[in-house]
């Protein structure tokens, strides 16, 4: 049916939804041109609707393989066009049976350059989509969505008890702040991973004896997150990624702060500052540590587009993180080094 995506500051998109559902949530475009079942089922993205900019979403289908969560977490998809028929020896569904499925609201059919146009020149802003007939009720909406600013979106995505997962040698502790089953899985090559409710306290964890403590990726603002990591630093290593980092940095003292549009695709160039090779990096965050924030850790790794911090190691401490996601799958593998860094940090303490 015809369907409307509202802005919050009143800009309209004309489209087709799929079902009457309104969708609400704060939007944001991630550029990838494959790996939409990785995006969409990626706990980083509660509270957001995704539009991809690339124009023809779904050609390879989805199967469960591909999953990073139970089930897809944003609050909707926005694409010019979405296949119907896929074509791929390993899909098991379409893309868009996939969605209806679980009930995700998907608009198509509108002018996803323009939007993403908007969404850079006017920062983050929220938006609903729905029938066309509805579209004062879909402005009020918008205007009401409170967006991921001050929101504890790990809360709505974090595991409710711990498990295990991999077979590893040593002893990790992760903890589930929205995480993805392939940092598991790349975790689980190194380690036998005990994963714990973002709720858990450090001194909690330091009892489980652990080798290491990894931070996961997750969605929303760091500074809602309320867990004090301080117990954990100088006593065992820490391996932190996106969210992960974010709080690492918190603990040291540093800062963080919402960027305008935020980065979300799959071909970000980052610099690692000790060899000074360059990085293709998956990215989803909207927001980044403040620069000079943190006397404590030397900047490893910056986000070559914007200048970006992507990366910090503590001095003192045998602790680390980055911005950017180096298990994304699929994606540029250009960082998968990091979890052999993790591995030789966690034998040498």
């Amino acid at each position: 049916m015809d369907g409307l995506l509202v802005l919050a500051d009143g800009t309209v998109f004309p489209g087709e939804v799929h079902s009457s559902d309104i969708a609400t949530g704060e939007v944001v475009f991630n550029t990838v041109l494959s790996g939409y079942q990785e995006v969409i089922t990626d706990p980083s993205y509660a509270g957001q609707i995704v539009c991809f900019t690339y124009p023809h979403i779904g050609n390879y289908g989805v199967t469960p393989e591909d999953d990073e969560s139970d089930r897809p977490r944003c609050r909707g998809v926005i694409a010019r066009s979405l296949t119907e028929r896929p074509s791929n020896r390993r899909a098991t569904e379409s893309l868009p049976g996939w969605l209806a499925r679980h009930g995700t609201p998907v608009l198509t059919g509108i002018d996803t350059r323009r939007l993403t146009r908007h969404l850079r020149d006017a920062g983050s802003i929220c938006g609903a989509f729905g029938p066309a007939s509805e579209e004062d009720a879909l402005l009020a909406a918008a205007k009401a969505e409170p967006g991921t600013d001050g929101v504890d979106l790990v809360a709505e995505v974090t595991a409710r008890a711990p498990y295990t997962r991999g077979d590893g040698p040593l002893r990790v502790v992760a903890y589930d702040l929205g995480i993805k089953r392939n940092i598991l899985r790349q975790l689980g090559e190194i380690a036998t991973v005990e994963v714990v409710p973002a709720t858990t306290p450090a001194e909690e964890v330091l009892a489980r004896r652990p080798d290491g403590v990894f931070l996961s990726n997750g969605p929303g603002d760091p500074e809602t997150v309320g867990l004090d990591l301080r117990p954990l630093l100088g006593m065992v290593p820490v391996f932190g990624i996106c969210l992960g980092h974010q709080l690492l940095a918190r603990a040291l003292g540093g800062r963080t702060y919402k960027l305008r549009f935020g980065h979300h695709g799959g071909n970000h160039p980052v610099r690692r500052l000790a060899t000074g090779t360059v990085e293709i990096t998956s990215q989803n965050h909207n927001f980044a540590v403040a620069e000079g924030s943190v006397p404590a850790a030397d900047v490893t790794h910056v986000n070559l587009n914007d200048g970006v911090i992507e990366g910090i190691a503590c001095r003192d401490v045998p602790a680390f993180s980055v911005q950017y996601h180096p298990e994304a799958g699929p994606g540029p593998h250009d960082a998968r080094y990091l979890f052999e860094e993790f591995h030789r940090l966690m034998e040498r303490v």
